[in-house]
């Protein structure tokens, strides 16, 4: 069914989940939501390593979208996000940034396009169903840039995305035998790619994820088939991947995940498998709606490797969407 540009704006400002119209005046529609999460995280560790568990913001933003009709086929759309709650994984904390600064067009049947500061389409790769625990998943590398050209088509059963990081280098003068040499030493990109279909409960997808002079240790190349199906309160998927660095080498990884939803309460449980050094990977978590903008959760996981032996990892959160 053909969507109508206004029921594409009613969707995109739905997906927030949570969020404030700002103003809603000739078509224009400004929408602003946010985020707060705060942990009490222990990560999965090296049994020889000595680390304490630590209080972590895991998320912290404020974001403003907004959509401006230009007419009965064309919107005009535009984000901007900030991350109030820049820490590592060990809470280390940082300065806030500007996550999201995207502007585009949105057509009522080609899709939306949009160029800026924005995620990649394989930030989306990945079936797990945990919040921090799931160890060895899929890890293309970085899924975010600030030189992003992204589309995105979607019919309701078929979708399609792409987008691309030029990532270009600044300018690097030198002087050689007397002669300035200006020369871009890594103006290199990230390239990406999603294809989908929807039959019902069933979703099936593919990603392509590729890299060059990004990551330090060589190119990067990767794909991951995904699969999920959702009957009932029950929700179960799978995927196969691969991922291959120039200078390291490469690595299948193999996921399966489930969970049931019984009134508030959502049991989840993971399982990870990579084959670099035979890490087995096991997550299970539970999670409590309080709201439908409040969540609590808490989360056990476990790996073991050729390498390594670790200890056990446990998560405990409060999410709230405003």
């Amino acid at each position: 069914m053909k969507k109508t540009l206004i029921a594409l704006s009613v969707l995109a400002a739905g997906s927030a989940n949570a969020s404030v119209n700002l103003l809603d005046q000739d078509g224009v529609l400004v929408d602003l939501s946010g985020t707060a999460e705060v942990q009490l995280y222990q990560g999965i560790q090296s049994k020889d390593a000595d680390v304490d568990p630590t209080v972590r913001l895991d998320d912290g933003d404020i974001t403003l979208n907004t959509t401006v009709p230009v007419n009965n086929n064309l919107n005009v759309v535009a984000g901007l996000s900030f991350d109030l709650a820049a820490t590592d994984k060990s809470g280390a904390t940082g300065d806030f940034f500007v996550d999201e600064l995207y502007a585009g067009f949105q057509g009522a049947s080609f899709g939306t396009l949009t160029f800026g500061r924005q995620y990649l389409i394989s930030d989306d790769a990945g079936i797990g169903k945990d919040y921090e625990l799931g160890k060895e998943q899929l890890g293309l590398g970085p899924t975010q840039g600030s030189e992003v050209i992204k589309y995105v088509y979607d019919n309701g059963q078929f979708y399609f995305g792409t987008s691309y990081d030029i990532n270009a280098s600044e300018e690097v003068k030198t002087e050689v035998n007397g002669v300035e040499v200006v020369s871009y030493p890594k103006n290199g990109g990230i390239w990406d790619a999603r294809l989908g279909a929807r039959f019902g409960g069933l979703d099936v997808r593919g990603y392509y994820y590729t890299s060059e002079d990004v990551n330090t240790n060589g190119d990067v190349d990767g794909y991951n088939i995904e699969a999920e199906y959702v009957f009932g309160a029950v929700a179960l998927a799978a995927s196969f991947g691969n991922v291959d660095i120039e200078n390291v080498g490469d690595s299948d990884v193999i996921e399966a995940a489930g969970s049931y939803t019984m009134g508030k309460n959502t049991f989840a449980l993971g399982y990870v498998y990579a084959d670099a050094d035979e890490t087995n990977n096991v997550y299970a978590n539970v999670t409590h709606q309080l709201h439908s903008n409040v969540k609590l959760y808490g989360e056990l996981g476990w790996a073991d490797g050729d390498i390594n032996e670790y200890d056990l990892g446990y998560v405990a959160g409060i999410e709230v969407l405003f």
